[in-house]
């Protein structure tokens, strides 16, 4: 059973399609003599998780390409036969730890104490009883950028933007996520304040790091979210809407501020306000392509 979740986390299906029976009433393993040498493998190795996750990890078959052409999709659409390396979507966990990692901003302490990252406010008030704590109070400082592992939960009031990444609610063990994709996950990545405020240090990042090179600004960005460099056609596109962006801040000021005091982490005051809430919403977008979400 551990073996086959460690194929899951990787590969977004697991050898066997249905963790939570084993049994008779389950699926029969794609590859039984493989799942049979891991199971064998990870014993060995003294139970040791990470030995059996890198050993997945630098295999020939995790390696492959995830781009799916259309004769393979034709011959395995879910790709059981593993004709290709995997194409899903990070966990809603990682989809946050991500945005800030990419921004500087991860605080990547290890142990300690829960955390409380941001929610929408008053969702404790309206939703918890009245009696005890119904009050939800944000952290300040690093706290507030730790990785989600150690986001404080309450399970009749659990975080939305999780949720909406198809999180459990953890009031049971669920074996297998669900994974959905609704409008309502890309407005999550374009407006809630986590996002907003690491876009915004990354942007404010990359033109502290290049001065007035403007034309690297964007292909800074793009590398530091995507990890490779922008086509010259993705890169005409994004030039446009910054500069867009950057003439309607000039007419509205006032939205420049608004969106520049979005999250508690410091803003660089010596970088003009237009040209770097225009930016902010250029990364934004970049933060929203599936590159960006997906763990391919």
């Amino acid at each position: 059973v551990a073996v086959n979740r460690f194929w899951q986390m990787m590969f977004g299906n697991g050898l066997v399609n249905t963790p939570e029976d084993f049994g008779n009433q389950g699926d029969l393993p794609s590859h039984p003599r493989l799942l049979d040498w891991l199971a064998v493998t990870f014993l060995e190795k003294g139970w040791d998780v990470k030995a059996t996750l890198k050993l997945i990890a630098l295999s020939s078959t995790y390696q492959q390409s995830s781009e799916i052409p259309k004769e393979k999709y034709q011959l395995d659409p879910n790709n059981t036969l593993l004709s290709r390396g995997p194409n899903k979507r990070l966990d809603a966990e990682m989809l946050r730890d991500q945005a800030l990692a990419a921004s500087g901003m991860l605080n990547t302490k290890i142990g300690g104490k829960w955390v409380k990252p941001y929610q929408p406010p008053g969702i404790w008030k309206e939703l918890a009883n009245q009696i005890g704590e119904n009050k939800y109070r944000p952290d300040k400082g690093p706290d507030l950028y730790r990785r989600s592992l150690y986001t404080y939960w309450k399970r009749t009031i659990p975080p939305p933007v999780m949720l909406t990444f198809d999180a459990s609610e953890r009031a049971v063990c669920v074996l297998k996520r669900q994974s959905t994709s609704t409008p309502l996950q890309a407005l999550v990545l374009l407006n809630d304040p986590q996002f907003i405020e690491a876009s915004r240090v990354l942007a404010q990042s990359v033109i502290s790091s290049y001065g007035d090179n403007e034309a690297s600004w964007i292909p800074g960005i793009f590398r530091s979210i995507t990890s490779r460099h922008p086509n010259p056609e993705e890169l005409e596109k994004l030039s446009l809407l910054f500069e867009q962006e950057k003439r309607n801040y000039l007419e509205q000021p006032e939205a420049a501020e608004q969106l520049l005091s979005v999250g508690d982490y410091y803003r660089y005051q010596d970088i003009p306000t237009t040209e770097l809430a225009a930016l902010t919403v250029v990364t934004s977008i970049i933060m929203n392509l599936d590159e960006a979400k997906m763990e391919s």
